[in-house]
């Protein structure tokens, strides 16, 4: 007979893997495979390019359209710097809390998911319930876009998608989008007595910095007209800037990394658009004022869709009736539920513990808040069955 284990056993297990967004997660991986395997459940890996991390998507039931995905990152944050109590590394269970790095964000609700294994195969499932644990998702969202793309062709189409983020078991049918950027100015290096004889990145950065700021006042005065957002609107922000050698010379390159946290009903290519439009100006006008000096560049790093409301969704029908709720909720944080929802999959956000248990150290998630996440799993099981 396969091992049958509780909850805490297996975040015992997935705490164990040190699963930080610059480094692999396959030995995790690797053993929520075997445990799969214990069980005769089928699952695929869905590999990166690089092949140093993948995403595991398994199925409980028949393999048909239209089935229930409950999706779980494996990833963590770091925790350099940090000051724990313990090793962020072995699960700690004390005071009614269990303690470690993503014990709440998000191997919580991956050990819940998978602890219902042996409880959906003693089911006659009408719908698949599908599990999905992906990567890198406190970087770029971008750890379940491979397995989205399958879904349809190798992969059954699902019906609907939880994304089990800590929301203290509330829906959450909306998060804004994240975009952020790296703007780089290129200029020309010539003594400050002489500016003619150059192009000063800096100057021309600082033009760049204060167009942003115009941006962010538009879009605070534009607000958010559904009242359910804090801020109640499109917020954009610098946060580093660097640029110069020495104060009397012409700064030859100067960076700055900005982000821009959208509504979701922002059009993503509006703030990129209007920032572009300055550029083109600042380049012809500040930077080149003496000459053919400068160019200004900007790379998008990352890109996350925001999730909108879909009132009455499947998604949000099994939820609510799941968690007892008769409401839905906003999350100020961004999530991978954009990206089903880009693809045409009814989603929300709904989760065991709180965020702001989250990215701290000694971050920890109740074993109350385990436990009604396992009667969460337990309803959507059961929806899966009737």
């Amino acid at each position: 007979m396969p091992e049958r284990l509780e909850p805490l056993d297996i975040l015992e297990r997935l705490v164990s893997f040190d699963t930080e967004s610059s480094k692999s997660n396959l030995a995790l991986i690797d053993w929520v495979a075997a445990y799969l395997d214990g069980h005769g459940v089928p699952y695929v890996r869905v590999p990166n390019a690089a092949g140093d991390k993948a995403a595991l998507f398994a199925t409980l039931g028949p393999k048909v359209d239209g089935g229930v995905v409950l999706s779980g990152h494996t990833d963590v944050v770091p925790v350099a710097g940090q000051a724990w109590t313990g090793d962020p590394f072995v699960l700690r269970v004390a005071d009614g809390r269990a303690y470690g790095r993503g014990a709440v964000d998000m191997k919580g609700f991956d050990a819940l998911a998978l602890a219902l294994v042996p409880e959906a195969l003693a089911l006659d499932l009408k719908r698949p319930l599908h599990i999905l644990l992906s990567y890198d998702e406190e970087t770029t969202c971008l750890g379940v876009a491979d397995t989205i793309a399958r879904f349809g062709t190798d992969l059954p189409r699902p019906g609907a998608v939880i994304v089990g983020e800590p929301t203290e078991l509330q829906v959450a049918d909306a998060h804004k989008s994240v975009v952020t950027c790296l703007t780089t100015v290129h200029g020309h290096e010539a003594h400050s007595a002489k500016p003619a004889l150059g192009a000063n990145a800096v100057m021309a950065a600082a033009e760049l910095v204060a167009e942003l700021n115009r941006i962010s006042d538009a879009m605070i005065a534009r607000g958010d007209p559904s009242g359910r957002f804090d801020p109640p609107w499109s917020t954009v922000h610098v946060g580093t800037i660097v640029g110069g050698t020495a104060r009397n010379i012409l700064p030859k390159l100067c960076a700055f990394q900005w982000e821009f946290r959208g509504l979701p009903d922002l059009d993503r290519a509006e703030i990129p658009a209007l920032f572009e439009e300055k550029v083109r100006a600042v380049t012809a006008g500040r930077l080149n004022r003496y000459g053919d000096y400068g160019r200004i560049e900007t790379i998008e790093e990352v890109a996350v869709p925001g999730l909108a409301p879909e009132p009455g969704s499947e998604a949000e029908r099994i939820a609510l009736r799941a968690a007892g709720r008769n409401g839905t909720i906003s999350v100020p944080y961004a999530t991978e539920a954009g990206r089903f929802q880009e693809a045409g999959i009814p989603t929300v956000v709904c989760g065991p513990g709180s965020i702001d248990q989250a990215h701290q150290p000694d971050e920890s998630i109740t074993l109350a808040a385990l436990e009604e996440g396992r009667v969460f799993l337990r309803r959507v099981l059961a929806e899966c069955a009737a």
